[in-house]
């Protein structure tokens, strides 16, 4: 298979963490990868530098903070004039709120700006992917790579149905994405589109650094079942998995990624 004949993901948020675990590990799988970063430049050409270790496909790299609408249109413009078509959307971009506040205490617009990120930019970035799909807008419609059918995937969290009291408006921004996951889904699955939702646990990441010594006593005391932090190679290969097609009617589906956190116990 030439380059031009590979599939292509666009992974955002890759320059690092789960981003760029799960964009590696696409790229070792045989697919190209466009890679995007909000900030880091640096970190983005990593990414792409271990991607081209990794595998023999296309790899570029996008600025775009997808929070903002201007931001979100060039992304997809440019991804689409780069490669000419687009395979699979992982919207892994997620922030945390900048301090852990109580939620008698935090601030309306750490609210506004963690959901601006983790929920209306992957809803409204998924639509503007999806009306090219579906030859809505801009042209003719290209066919899949992936035999299966293009597939969406949502990076969530184990927030989305947990509860904490120092982060609230993350929690909101996952228990919303949730929902996106349904609806997008729902919609698509008439299209031959498939849509997941992914909820990863206590993951070694940016996101964890700061309070790496609290989920270390937690894990030792046995929340994580399997008593191990999880890693950006975990999200990947589960992604990978996704997108190659193997859970291609699963649709809709909620899959965790986090040790057996969310098993319910005495």
């Amino acid at each position: 298979m030439s380059n031009g004949e590979k599939p292509v993901v666009l992974v955002t948020g890759s320059s690092r963490g789960l981003g760029r675990g799960i964009a590696v590990t696409l790229a070792r799988a045989g697919y190209s990868v466009a890679i995007n970063y909000a900030a880091n430049r640096d970190a983005a050409e990593e990414t792409k530098a271990a991607c081209g270790a990794a595998g023999d496909g296309e790899f570029a790299v996008f600025q775009a903070d997808v929070r903002v609408r201007e931001d979100r249109a060039r992304l997809v413009n440019e991804v689409w004039r780069r490669f000419a078509t687009l395979d699979a959307l992982v919207s892994n971009a997620g922030i945390g709120p900048r301090d852990r506040l109580d939620i008698t205490e935090a601030s309306e617009e750490s609210f506004h700006r963690v959901l601006d990120t983790n929920l209306t930019g992957p809803y409204f970035l998924t639509q503007s992917v999806v009306r090219r799909w579906l030859g809505l807008e801009d042209g003719a419609v290209q066919p899949s790579r992936i035999s299966s059918g293009r597939k969406i995937v949502f990076i969530s969290s184990i927030s989305a149905d947990t509860v904490s009291l120092n982060r609230g408006e993350y929690c909101v921004s996952k228990a919303g994405l949730a929902m996106a996951s349904k609806l997008w889904a729902t919609r698509l699955a008439e299209e031959g589109i498939q849509v997941y939702e992914l909820r990863p646990g206590i993951m070694a990441t940016d996101l964890t650094k700061k309070v790496k010594a609290k989920y270390d006593a937690l894990i030792a005391e046995g929340v994580v079942p399997q008593r191990r932090w999880g890693t950006p190679e975990d999200m990947g290969s589960l992604v990978r998995s996704i997108v190659d097609g193997d859970l291609a009617f699963s649709t809709g589906a909620v899959i965790y990624s986090d040790g057996g956190f969310h098993i319910s116990r005495l």
